[in-house]
Parts: structure tokens; sequence; C-alpha cells
């Protein structure tokens, strides 16, 4: 059953009982590493990761999600002006759509890959019943070369420094692929790009959504920020989805 099915009641009552088994304190999140469809097989992980923003934490939502192949455009942003959930409406945060599609040639607002098998309804729902108030943007990456996923990762990296804004990296991987998903956390901390984008160019991944996931990596080690996955947190667990995870700020140690 797919969350379009949850009342609100169900999806906070789940949130809650997160917040009870995270009984330590995990920092100020700055982007989050999640399924690209949330159902009832996997939402109690998805609970667990949305379970570490508060109401007040953030006034826009920038949702990234693959969809290799959908639309001539390599980075469209949909166009519209608000979505409606069962939950409300959710208004599009038109000034950040265009700040992105005046950064670069491949931003493009168009709606050809916006169909009914995106991502953002899914996690809307989710944030509807965290988040006081915000506004969405949405970003599709239509072509997961190399190329396009660095230039979306340094639009991100440059354009949200400063915004108070989550980032969802939308993207899959079977719990058995652990081996496959350290090499890249290797690559990443040994600030080897070029073979972290091997994994893009070789097409060899067992990621769906690869192109998200690579972006995600980027925009995390470039804000510095400390990348937690549930699956290796919690060895004992088999998580629907391997990417179920998260990245906070690093604490400065304080010389006196």
């Amino acid at each position: 059953m797919n969350i379009t099915s949850f009342s609100r009641e169900q999806i906070e009552e789940g949130l809650v009982k997160a917040v009870t088994r995270n009984d330590q304190d995990t920092g100020t999140v700055r982007l989050l590493f999640t399924p690209r469809s949330i159902n009832d097989q996997n939402f109690v992980e998805v609970c667990e990761i949305y379970s570490r923003i508060g109401k007040h934490d953030f006034d826009t939502a920038v949702i990234v999600e693959s969809h290799p192949g959908s639309a001539e455009k390599k980075l469209p942003m949909p166009s519209f002006k608000f979505i409606e959930t069962k939950f409300g409406r959710v208004y599009a945060n038109d000034s950040l759509r265009n700040d992105f599609a005046d950064e670069d040639d491949d931003f493009f607002i168009n709606d050809d890959a916006f169909d009914a098998d995106v991502s953002i309804y899914d996690h809307l729902m989710m944030l509807q019943c965290i988040l006081d108030n915000f506004s969405v943007l949405g970003i599709q990456i239509t072509d997961e070369s190399s190329y396009i996923v660095k230039e979306l990762a340094y639009a991100l990296e440059e354009i949200l420094a400063s915004k108070n804004a989550l980032i969802i990296f939308c993207c899959d991987m079977e719990s058995q692929k652990k081996e496959e998903l350290k090499k890249m956390i290797r690559l990443l901390e040994d600030d080897n790009f070029s073979g972290l984008m091997n994994f893009l160019n070789n097409r060899s991944s067992s990621i769906d959504g690869i192109g998200t996931f690579a972006a995600g990596l980027i925009v995390a080690k470039k804000w510095g920020l400390k990348i937690q996955f549930d699956a290796f947190e919690n060895d004992d667990q088999n998580p629907e989805n391997l990417l179920n995870g998260y990245a906070v700020i690093q604490q400065q140690s304080i010389i006196g």
C-alpha cells in the first residue's frame, strides 16, 4: 500500500514512534537520502529518517530524483504553482526555481518528465506531517552522465548553501549490496571524485537513481557534512533500502 493511502494520523503516529527510538541528538540535518516510493514495506524506515527534522527547521524542501531518458532537457524543474495532496496545497518556491534556471543552460522549467511516477507526491505527504509551513522545488535528472550530475551538485551546493532548505535525494539500493555502497563511501572519503564518477559512466551500479545519489554525496562532501546510513549504524538490520540516511553539520571543536 502506497503512502497516498495513509491518513495523517497514521503518518504522525509512525513519526512519533521513530522519535522515541532516536535516543541521541542527531545534530542539524541538511539533507536526506530516501527511497523513491514510500509504502507499507518501507514506511517504518522512512519515518526513522524523517524523524530527524523538526517542524520549524526548514522553509523549503528541494526534492531531487532521477528520471533517465524521460525528457530532452537534462535537469528539468516542473512548472507547477502548487501541488495538492489530500493534506492540502504546497506551493512552489518560484524564486528558487528561477535561481536554478538562471544558473546553467541545462536547468529548465519544463514538465516533460513530470508524470504520475515522480517521487514528490509521496515525500510531500511526509513533509506535510512534519514541517509547519514550507514551499517545494522539484528537480529531475533525465541524464545521469557524470557531467550533468556534477553540474547539478555544484549548483545545489552554491545556491542552497545559505538557504534554509532541506534537500531530499530519492534513490534505492537492495540491502544485499552493502559492499558496493561501502566502496562508494570510501571513494568519497578519499576525495576520489573521478572514481565516484566512474560508477556513473560504466553503468554497472546497483543503485536505482545513481545520479541522484552521487549528487547527494558530492553536496554532503562539499558542505563538510557527516553522512549517516541506518544500515551501517545498525548492522543487525536488513533494510528495504540500503540508502536510508541523512547528513548533518559536524560540530567544530572549540579551543580555549
